[in-house]
C-alpha cells in the first residue's frame, strides 16, 4: 500500500513538472516570437546625408580609393571612423556582393559610394552597348549591397572622352593628386604625397586593395588634420552644386580664402589640388580623350 502511494504521489511530481516545463517553453517561445516581432518592426538604418560643410570657409580636400572593396577596406574604414573623417569609394561591381557587408557599412558611415565600372576596362576601347552594361551593371550591384544609388563615377585609367560621357550620363570624377601607390606600394611614399602633395578643394587618388595604401592612411588623416584640412567626401567638397552629366572634375573651384580650422577630435578634416590627369582641367570640363594610365 505504501509502494502504491508513493507511485501515485511520483507520477503528480512527473505531472506537475511537466506542466511547469510546458508552460516555461510556452513563456520562452513567446519571448522569442516578441523579440522577433521588434526587431523586423524596427525601420532598417539609413545613411546619413552629406554633411553641410562650407568649403569656401573651411579648407577641404577629399580621399578617394578605387578598385575595391578588396581584403583592406574594412580596416580602412576603421582608420577614417577613429579619425572621423569621411571618403568616397569608387567601386568595381564585380567584387562588391563578395564584400557585401563592407559596402553596407560604408554607406552607413557617411562614405560616398561611387562607380568605378564591373570589371576596369578601358571605356574608350568599347561600344556604347558595352560601357552601359558596366556602368548599370556596378550600378545595381552597389544599390543592392548599401540601399544607395552611386550618384558619381570614375572611368578607369582616367580615360574617357565625349561618346563615353554621353553614354555613361553620369558626372566623371578623376583627381587633382595621383599617389601612384599602385605603382610604387610603399608605405612611407603614400605617406609623404598624401600629406604634402594635397591643396585646397583636391581630390586626391589611393586604391584600397593595397594593403600599403591603407597602412598609409592613419598617418595621412593625421598630416592633414596638422595641415589645418578637413577631409570630405566628393560630394560634400563641391558644396551641393550639382554636377553635371557627361563632364568631369580633377578638384573643386576655390572661391575665397577659409579659415585656419583647427579640427575638433571626431571632426572631418581634408586636403586640396595638384596636377591633373592628361587631356582635362581642373573643373567641370567636357572630356576630351585621356590616356590609361595602367594603375587607376
Amino acid at each position: 500500500m505504501r509502494i502504491g502511494n508513493l507511485a501515485v504521489a511520483g507520477g503528480l511530481l512527473l505531472l506537475v513538472a511537466g506542466c511547469w516545463g510546458g508552460e516555461e517553453k510556452q513563456a520562452r517561445h513567446a519571448g522569442e516570437q516578441a523579440a522577433v516581432g521588434e526587431q523586423t518592426s524596427r525601420p532598417p538604418a539609413k545613411p546619413p546625408p552629406p554633411r553641410k560643410i562650407d568649403c569656401d570657409r573651411v579648407k577641404c580636400v577629399s580621399l578617394t580609393f578605387d578598385d575595391g572593396p578588396g581584403p583592406h577596406t574594412a580596416r580602412l574604414l576603421d582608420t577614417l571612423k577613429a579619425g572621423g573623417v569621411r571618403a568616397t569609394f569608387f567601386m568595381l561591381g564585380e567584387v562588391v556582393q563578395e564584400h557585401a557587408g563592407v559596402v553596407r557599412r560604408m554607406a552607413l558611415e557617411g562614405h560616398e559610394v561611387a562607380n568605378h565600372t564591373w570589371s576596369h576596362p578601358d571605356l574608350t576601347g568599347l561600344s556604347p552597348k558595352e560601357v552601359r552594361s558596366q556602368i548599370e551593371r556596378t550600378q545595381k550591384a552597389i544599390r543592392n549591397a548599401s540601399g544607395v544609388e552611386p550618384a558619381l563615377m570614375r572611368p578607369p585609367y582616367g580615360a574617357t572622352n565625349d561618346e563615353v560621357g554621353r553614354t555613361v550620363g553620369m558626372p566623371q570624377i578623376l583627381w587633382s593628386v595621383d599617389t601612384k601607390d599602385w605603382q610604387f606600394r610603399s608605405v612611407s611614399r603614400d605617406t609623404k604625397v598624401g600629406i604634402t602633395k594635397p591643396e585646397r578643394g583636391g581630390i586626391v587618388l589611393y586604391h584600397d586593395v593595397h594593403k600599403e595604401s591603407v597602412d598609409s592612411i592613419p598617418k595621412v588623416v593625421e598630416g592633414l588634420k596638422k595641415r589645418g584640412f578637413t577631409l570630405v567626401t566628393v560630394t560634400e567638397m563641391f558644396r551641393g552644386e550639382q554636377l553635371k552629366p557627361r563632364e568631369t572634375y580633377t578638384e573643386a573651384p576655390v572661391e575665397a580664402e577659409p579659415l585656419s580650422a583647427s579640427p575638433t577630435p571626431g571632426s572631418p578634416t581634408g586636403t586640396a589640388p595638384e596636377p591633373t590627369p592628361t587631356g582635362t582641367s581642373p573643373t567641370g570640363t567636357s572630356p576630351t580623350g585621356t590616356s590609361p594610365n595602367p594603375g587607376q
